[in-house]
């Protein structure tokens, strides 16, 4: 389930679930709702890789971890590394 609520004129607010996580994006008018669509998935499908099948409790229990990968991820609001294989690899090192 996706749902887009545009408020004002500004901002687009993103609710979808994703694997039993529910995520909430605030994009702004100049960003790209497509880029954001992907941006979560990608962040779901690490968190699979490294949890197994990733849900609630994985995230609450391990939070240290999963904000990990979304440094990897993401930095400064901007896609830092698109490698799967590559985040991965920097999980396993600080292991």
């Amino acid at each position: 389930m996706h749902i887009f609520f545009f408020f004002k004129t500004l901002t687009c607010f993103y609710f979808c679930r994703y694997a039993s996580l529910y995520f909430c994006c605030a994009i702004e008018d100049q960003d790209n709702e497509l880029l954001t669509l992907e941006v979560v998935h990608r962040y779901v499908e690490l968190l699979d890789r490294y949890f197994g099948n990733v849900c609630e409790l994985d995230i609450i229990f391990n939070f240290e971890k999963a904000y990990f990968i979304l440094d990897e991820f993401i930095m400064g609001g901007e896609i830092q590394e698109t490698s799967k294989k590559s985040i991965s690899l920097m999980q396993s090192l600080i292991n």
